[in-house]
C-alpha cells in the first residue's frame, strides 16, 4: 500500500467532521487541488468532502468564488484579503459547512522581495460562524515540499474550526 503525504491529517479530519455531521469545500490556488485530493484519498470521504474549487488564475478566483477582481488588483492573489474571499465564496458555492482556501507562491519562480517563494495564505470559514487566517512563510523548500506543508497546515486550521 502507497502512503500519501499527509493522509493520516486527512483522515483524522473527516473522522471528526462526520462525527459533527459537517461538510467540506476546498479552494485551491498553490496546492492545485491536493487539500482536496488528500481529503479524497481517505475511503468514505464522500460522507463530509463536499466539493472543491481549483482557481489557479486570477479570473477562476473571480469566476468561480465571486472574489472581485478589484480585490485581486489592490492586495494581489497571494493575500490575507484574497484567502479570505476565497474561502467565503467557497461556502457561498458549494453546500458546505467549512470551507478552506489557499494561495501562495510554492516557486521555483513567481517569488518577490515582498512576497516570497515559501509565502502562503491560508483561511478558513465556517457558515455562520468564524473565519480564521494564518500566513506562512515556509521559505525556498521546493515546491512540493510547500504544497505538502500547505495542505498539513490547512488541514490544522479547518480542524480548529470543528469545535
Amino acid at each position: 500500500m502507497v502512503s500519501l503525504p499527509n493522509y493520516d491529517a486527512a483522515s483524522a479530519f473527516l473522522d471528526d467532521a462526520k462525527a459533527r455531521g459537517l461538510s467540506v469545500a476546498t479552494a485551491e490556488s498553490c496546492t492545485g487541488g491536493l487539500i482536496a485530493a488528500s481529503l479524497a484519498a481517505v475511503p468514505g470521504a464522500s460522507a463530509a468532502l463536499e466539493r472543491g474549487f481549483v482557481t489557479y488564475s486570477d479570473e477562476a478566483k473571480t469566476e468561480m468564488l465571486g472574489v472581485p477582481a478589484a480585490l485581486i488588483d489592490a492586495h494581489g492573489a497571494v493575500s490575507r484579503e484574497v484567502a479570505l474571499a476565497m474561502a467565503e465564496g467557497a461556502l457561498a458555492y458549494s453546500r458546505a459547512n467549512i470551507a478552506v482556501a489557499v494561495t501562495g507562491v510554492a516557486g521555483p519562480d513567481g517569488g518577490s522581495d515582498v512576497k516570497p517563494v515559501g509565502l502562503v495564505h491560508i483561511a478558513a470559514a465556517r457558515r455562520g460562524g468564524e473565519t480564521l487566517h494564518e500566513e506562512k512563510r515556509y521559505g525556498d523548500l521546493g515546491r512540493h515540499e510547500i504544497q505538502a506543508q500547505t495542505v498539513l497546515d490547512a488541514l490544522g486550521l479547518l480542524r480548529r474550526l470543528l469545535d
